[in-house]
């Protein structure tokens, strides 16, 4: 069925000319044997110590076009174009993956995406499978890397306007590296957004000083056609413009026309917070532009059904980044985010 070698992370060669398949094993909590994540790297002839690209594909398990986009990129990249070090990772969370939802709900039940904090993978009560895969990243993976690709969409939190996301960066080489890469993928949107949650993936990566995109690129659970290709786009083009991979590739979509905008979700003025537990009507897509105190949604009380619904409005001038997508919400959920239009 598979020629991949099932490895401990200690024997992946991540530096030998060539290709390579893995599942790297990492220990099961509850049965008897491993979690096997997907990996194949790519090392070219001119590849150079700590430098390369990973792309990751479902940080969050119910997150689907970057696996897809990244399951593409593994038949249609070919190590004859290959000149420094692309490390390809469809499943990074393959315990989530199997649950299908955003955390780890059949294992340990931690979300990935909040799991590279101090001591994960090593420190007793956050030594579950989750944080063990975030201490893989950061032990076998960052040392070889300059570029890090994370490929998110909505899962069942949110629809999201297609973006790729980073963080502002206090470093202005790095903060233009980053955003060059970030509209290469084509989404109409390209997002700034707040860095005070304690330990993203991204977060990390930006700190080490690496070229750092995130991205938003469907939601519900299901499949973006146009998602997926957004995906495969910006990370061969990162791949291509930082010296991983030969060849040339050509703008595509609002990037090609110029359509494309950079928007900031950065002030807790562009989120909209539910203030009582409801049910979520939008009044207008995600992507179009608003203007403050304009209603985005309705929230509706079917417990007190003859009070009016509760509009949700835009904290800001801008562009409707996301709203919620399950119909029933919670107290306290974000249920429109507004971005503030940068360029």
């Amino acid at each position: 069925m598979t020629d991949r070698q099932i490895v401990r992370p200690a024997l992946l060669d991540l530096e030998s000319p060539g290709r390579r398949d893995y599942y790297v094993a990492l220990e099961h909590d509850s049965i008897w044997g491993d979690h096997l994540i997907p990996l194949t790297v790519f090392v070219g002839p001119e590849a150079k110590a700590g430098q390369g690209l990973v792309a990751f594909g479902s940080n969050h398990g119910n997150e689907y076009e970057g696996p897809m986009a990244i399951r593409h990129l593994m038949d249609e990249i070919a190590i004859g174009d290959v000149r420094g070090r692309i490390i390809l990772i469809p499943v990074l969370n393959v315990a989530a993956f199997r649950a299908g939802t955003r955390d780890s709900t059949l294992d340990d039940r931690v979300n990935l995406n909040r799991a590279f904090v101090d001591g994960a993978g090593r420190v007793p009560g956050i030594a579950g499978i989750t944080h063990r895969i975030a201490d893989f990243v950061r032990t076998s993976l960052w040392q070889h890397v300059h570029v890090v690709i994370d490929l998110h969409a909505g899962g069942q939190v949110a629809r999201f306007a297609p973006g790729a996301s980073f963080h502002p960066i206090a470093d202005p080489v790095q903060s233009k590296l980053i955003e060059d890469t970030a509209r290469w993928f084509g989404t109409p949107l390209v997002i700034t957004y707040q860095n005070e949650t304690p330990g993203l993936l991204p977060s990390e990566a930006e700190r080490l000083g690496k070229i750092t995109v995130g991205t938003e690129l469907g939601w519900g659970g299901a499949v973006s056609h146009e998602g997926v290709r957004y995906g495969r786009q910006g990370v061969r083009a990162a791949a291509i413009h930082h010296g991983q991979l030969t060849g040339t590739i050509e703008k595509i979509a609002h990037h090609a026309d110029g359509s494309q905008r950079m928007v900031a979700m950065v002030d807790r003025s562009c989120f909209t917070v539910a203030p009582f537990a409801g049910h979520y009507e939008p009044l207008m897509p995600c992507g179009v532009p608003v203007k403050a105190g304009e209603a985005v949604g309705l929230l509706h009380d079917f417990e007190r059904i003859d009070l009016p619904p509760w509009p949700a409005r835009a904290g800001v001038d801008g562009i409707v980044i996301a709203q919620a997508w399950g119909a029933p919400v919670l107290q306290g959920q974000h249920i429109v985010v507004t971005g503030v239009v940068m360029g």
